[in-house]
């Protein structure tokens, strides 16, 4: 008689424990280790937000990211050790928040180091701290690298400069600092500022999208499964050592441009008038500049030659009506992600048949 099981030989179970488990990032990152085999721990600062966690196979841990905060206590009844922890929460002021995260990152490194499973820890900044580079097509153009200075906005200088000091740590745990381009797909992309400004500009007399920005503006974002996939490809990756100290860049295969993405929403939404320049003068929102018009090339090979990992999903332009889609179902259902979005462009749509 046949064997009911066919003997494997299966390496031991690790567990990853993901910060910001119910971000954006953060939920995309754990249904990835999920799926790869791995037990995983998801911190949430509200209760109501864990069955969202639980839905997915992640085991939540209630508590919120402070020096004093209690919560580790609650992960210590499951497991005293983590091969991995992922760092995506983030809040402006930067500094007193990292030095939190750090507090408890160190904490629980002690008590893994204890159990004899010394962690990797990978840190979540983004690419915003290199700053812009040129537009499509201009002179000398070139992708920011790993190896490129950083030049970010202001308002982002502290969580650049800052998260560095994650390498700072060494006695107790590795670590590497990732950064995404912006990311999309599902419900919660600052994209989905652009599905809201055409949606708008369907309803004016001209059914035109007016921005004052240029047509060739770099966009080059990632989607969030991509995204996560390359958190778990260097928390698999054999060799600690060529993770460890290092950053990486996680961005798509090729960009978009403002003018393709121009198109595809044209064409999405009827737009009669179509996606059109404005003049400089005409009225348009700060924030509607930073999403749509911040101009960036971002290169990612470091992390591709030493993982394998790769980006399957199409871009932005090229699967838009099923990323619209996903949007609008995740709005209508009220997902808490599209509202935080909601909630910080829902003054710029007044602008549109200004």
């Amino acid at each position: 008689m046949a064997e009911s099981t066919i003997p494997v030989s299966h390496p031991p179970k690790k567990s990853v424990f993901v910060t910001g488990a119910n971000g954006y990032i953060g939920s995309a990152v754990c249904r990835a280790f999920v799926r790869a085999g791995w037990h995983t721990y998801g911190l949430v600062r509200r209760a109501e937000s864990a069955g969202a966690l639980v839905a997915v196979e992640v085991i939540p841990i209630i508590g919120s990211i402070s020096k004093d905060a209690t919560f580790l206590e609650d992960l210590y009844k499951y497991t005293k050790t983590v091969d991995v922890v992922v760092s995506c929460t983030e809040q402006i002021p930067f500094g007193e928040h990292f030095d939190a995260t750090v507090t408890l990152l160190r904490k629980l490194a002690e008590t893994s180091n204890k159990n004899d499973v010394r962690p990797l820890v990978l840190a979540s900044s983004g690419c915003k701290d290199y700053g812009t580079t040129g537009v499509h097509g201009s002179p000398g153009l070139a992708p920011h690298t790993e190896e490129s200075p950083l030049q970010p906005l202001d308002v982002l200088r502290e969580r650049t400069y800052g998260s560095l000091k994650i390498f700072e740590h060494t006695d107790l745990f590795d670590a590497a600092l990732i950064r995404p381009t912006p990311v999309y797909g599902y419900d919660s992309s600052y994209y989905g500022l652009a599905f809201e400004l055409a949606a708008a500009a369907a309803k004016t007399d001209d059914g035109a999208l007016k921005l004052s920005i240029d047509f060739n503006t770099i966009m080059h974002g990632c989607h969030i499964d991509d995204c996560a996939e390359a958190y778990l490809a260097l928390a698999e990756h054999p060799d600690r050592c060529a993770v460890a100290g290092e950053c990486f860049n996680i961005s798509a295969h090729r960009y978009d441009t403002l003018g393709s993405l121009a198109k595809a929403l044209e064409v999405e939404y009827g737009l009669r008038g179509g996606v059109v320049p404005a003049s400089s003068a005409d009225s348009m929102a700060p924030f509607t500049d930073v999403v749509l018009g911040y101009s960036q090339w971002v290169d990612s090979t470091k992390i591709r030659q030493l993982t394998g990992w790769a980006d399957k999903r199409m871009l932005l332009s090229e699967n838009l009506h099923a990323y619209r889609m996903a949007y609008e179902e995740a709005a209508r259902r009220g997902h808490e992600g599209v509202q935080r979005v909601k909630e910080q462009i829902r003054s710029f749509t007044s602008h549109i048949g200004k």
